[in-house]
C-alpha cells in the first residue's frame, strides 16, 4: 500500500505539470489515432489482397496488434520517460540522492514520471483491443486470460527494458537502446507465425517479443491451452527477478559523485 500511494503521488504530480500543455495533450490524441489507422491500414493490406498472417484471421491478427499498441503506450507513457533518467542521473551525480531515499530505488527510478501523451496511445490501444476481442468472439474466461496475459506482457517489457536501462551504470550514454527494444516491440504487431523461423527464434529465445503480443493473444483465443499462460506470467516474473538482481549487481559499481 505504501508504494501504491507513492505511485499514486509520482503521476498526479507529473499529470498536473504535464496537462498545462493542454494542446500538445490534444495533439497526441491525434497522432494515436494517426498511428492506429495507419498499423490498421497495414494489416487490411495483407487480407485484403488474400493474404493472412501465419493462418491467423482478421480479428484475431488485430488483437496482437492491440497488444502492440498496449506496449507501446506505456513504453511512451511510463517506460521511456522514467528510464531515460537513469543514464542521465549517472552521468551527473544525481542518483546518490535516490539511493538514500528509503523506498527501493528500483521502484523509484521506474515509476516516478508520467508522461500524459501516453493516454491517447492507451485508450486508442485498449480501444483496438475491445473492438479485436469482440469481433474474434472472445467470452468470459477468454478476456479474463486476455487481461493475465496482458498484464504479464507488460510486466514483462518493464524488466527487458529496465536491464538494457541498467547498464548505463557502465556505459552512461547507451540509453538509446531503449528505444531500440521499443522498436523491436513493434515488430510484435504481427503474429510470429508471419515471420521466418530465423526471425522467430529471435522474436522468442532472444528478445521474448513472441510471449509480449503473440502468445498472451492465442492463449485468449484457445489457440494455446491455459497452461500456456502460467508459462507467459513464469518468463515474465523470472525476467523481472533478473532485472532486479541484475540492478542490485550493478550498484556495486556505481562510482557515485560523492565518492
Amino acid at each position: 500500500m505504501r508504494y501504491l500511494k507513492l505511485l499514486a503521488i509520482f503521476w498526479q504530480t507529473s499529470l498536473a505539470a504535464r496537462m498545462e500543455y493542454r494542446t500538445a495533450f490534444l495533439l497526441a490524441f491525434l497522432e494515436a489515432a494517426l498511428e492506429a489507422a495507419g498499423k490498421l491500414f497495414g494489416v487490411y493490406l495483407f487480407y485484403s489482397n488474400g493474404f493472412d498472417l501465419g493462418g491467423w484471421r482478421w480479428q484475431e491478427a488485430l488483437l496482437v496488434l492491440g497488444l502492440a499498441s498496449l506496449l507501446d503506450a506505456f513504453f511512451i507513457g511510463v517506460f521511456n520517460p522514467n528510464l531515460r533518467r537513469i543514464s542521465e542521473m549517472v552521468q551527473d551525480g544525481t542518483l546518490d540522492f535516490v539511493l538514500l531515499k528509503p523506498v527501493s530505488s528500483q521502484f523509484w527510478m521506474s515509476s516516478q514520471q508520467f508522461a500524459a501523451v501516453g493516454l491517447p496511445f492507451l485508450l486508442v490501444s485498449l480501444g483496438l483491443i475491445g473492438y479485436a476481442g469482440g469481433a474474434a468472439g472472445l467470452d468470459a474466461a477468454g478476456w479474463l486470460r486476455l487481461g493475465l496475459g496482458a498484464a504479464a506482457a507488460l510486466l514483462l517489457a518493464y524488466a527487458v527494458a529496465f536491464l538494457f536501462a541498467t547498464t548505463s551504470i557502465w556505459f552512461v550514454k547507451i540509453f538509446n537502446v531503449v528505444y531500440f527494444l521499443n522498436s523491436i516491440v513493434w515488430t510484435g504487431q504481427y503474429p510470429v507465425q508471419a515471420y521466418s523461423r530465423p526471425f522467430r527464434l529471435f522474436m522468442t529465445f532472444v528478445l521474448p517479443v513472441y510471449f509480449m503480443t503473440t502468445a498472451p493473444a492465442e492463449v485468449a483465443l484457445g489457440r494455446l491451452s491455459a497452461g500456456w499462460l502460467l508459462a507467459v506470467i513464469a518468463v515474465s516474473l523470472g525476467v523481472l527477478a533478473l532485472s532486479r538482481a541484475f540492478w542490485r549487481f550493478a550498484l556495486r559499481y556505481y562510482a557515485s559523485a560523492s565518492s
